[in-house]
């Protein structure tokens, strides 16, 4: 399965601390799915591109929204496992721009995620998100990561 982790705004310089963190936890995740990140000037820009990525299935939409659904780390573990086993070529983790998503962008979501009540950062929402991901793929091998706090 390929995951893109994306956001609509700036693309993150070499310096950016928060972005530098997300590419650990993008590398570690390798070991158990291809991934990618990936920066769009507009919401529009994002959405053709996700039009594009087809293979067997389409892509399936993930968008960050404080008005989304909250997830415990195993229940996050636990969807992904299952859109997984259901054969999900690609899923796209898309961190929106300042202004929040569209109503187009909100119903092109399979899922409408929500990391907490509290607003972050872009840049540390997509450290959460690279992080989570990393986390949900340890739960669904046994790996030790999750299992220390």
């Amino acid at each position: 399965m390929q995951l893109t982790l994306a956001h609509v705004g700036a693309r993150t310089g070499s310096k950016d601390g928060f972005d530098a963190l997300a590419q650990v936890f993008l590398e570690r995740l390798s070991a158990f799915a291809r991934c990618q990140a990936e920066a769009f000037r507009t919401e529009e820009a994002l959405l053709e591109w996700l039009e594009r990525q087809h293979g067997r299935t389409s892509a399936v939409a993930v968008m960050l929204d404080s008005r989304g659904k909250q997830m415990t780390s195993e229940a996050f573990a636990s969807w992904l496992g299952t859109r997984r086993d259901e054969g999900a070529q690609h899923i796209v983790f898309a961190v929106g721009p300042a202004s929040g998503w569209s109503d187009a962008a909100r119903k092109r979501a399979q899922l409408l995620l929500s990391l907490g009540p509290m607003t972050l950062a872009h840049a540390l929402a997509r450290l959460v998100m690279a992080e989570q991901l990393y986390r949900a793929y340890t739960i669904l091998t046994g790996h030790p990561y999750h299992g220390g706090h």
